[in-house]
């Protein structure tokens, strides 16, 4: 009988130790909610002076949608960038990072709001080209996402965006459109079969054999 029992109790034991593995093999497993979609926003660009004598300005964007998807109606992108002359024309590189131009300050970043929880973070490097002539101003870059919130939690991706706006008068903000083009990518865990709920059936299939051994122990 003692024999009986300790026969049925070795594979019990190695159901519980492979257990212990399979959980830990789950948790590791994710997959990923996507998100690909385009908003047009209104655009108003400021450019401030920073560090003059290096060509280096503080440039503050925001902008407004109304077919932006998922509450990101809103955004303020904050920059710093350094001009250079190409013919009559100004270029402007931008980035959120003042190590990008030598120099040193708080690193600068965007941010994709609304009026909801949904939220993004992220970091600009682009450029755009004033001409003083047609009195425009165009460029485009991308923006890296580094987080957000709400269904953005721990969220990465890219903004890749088109820009063209028409000089104001001096000391004017700059109005004109955006085309942003969002790509993105959050973790999401995969649901797997507990600890708990394994082991209530390795316990209930125990349950039934041992019955059955009673039964035909009693039988005989």
């Amino acid at each position: 009988m003692l024999r009986s029992h300790i026969t049925w109790l070795i594979p019990v034991a190695l159901t519980f130790g492979s257990l212990g593995l399979n959980v830990q093999s789950a948790s590791a497993q994710a997959t990923y909610d996507t998100y690909e979609f385009t908003a047009n926003y209104k655009t108003s660009v400021e450019l401030q002076p920073f560090l003059p004598e290096q060509n280096i300005i503080r440039a503050t964007i925001t902008g407004e949608s109304t077919d932006a998807l998922h509450g990101l109606t809103k955004f303020t992108s904050n920059t710093y960038g350094q001009t250079e002359p190409r013919g009559a024309n100004t270029f402007t590189r931008f980035n959120s990072d003042p190590s990008t131009f030598g120099i040193q300050g708080e690193v600068l970043g965007d941010i994709y709001y609304g009026d909801g929880p949904n939220q993004l973070f992220g970091l600009a490097n682009d450029s755009a080209e004033i001409n003083p002539i047609e009195g425009t101003i165009k460029g485009g870059g991308t923006i890296t996402i580094t987080g957000g919130t709400g269904i953005f939690q721990n969220t990465t991706g890219k903004i890749d965006f088109t820009q063209e706006d028409r000089l104001g008068p001096p000391g004017a903000p700059t109005e004109g459109n955006a085309v942003l083009k969002f790509s993105l990518k959050t973790p999401r865990a995969v649901p797997e079969p507990t600890a708990t709920t394994a082991i209530a059936a390795v316990a209930a299939t125990g349950a039934v054999v041992l019955r059955k051994r009673r039964r035909k122990t009693t039988f005989n």
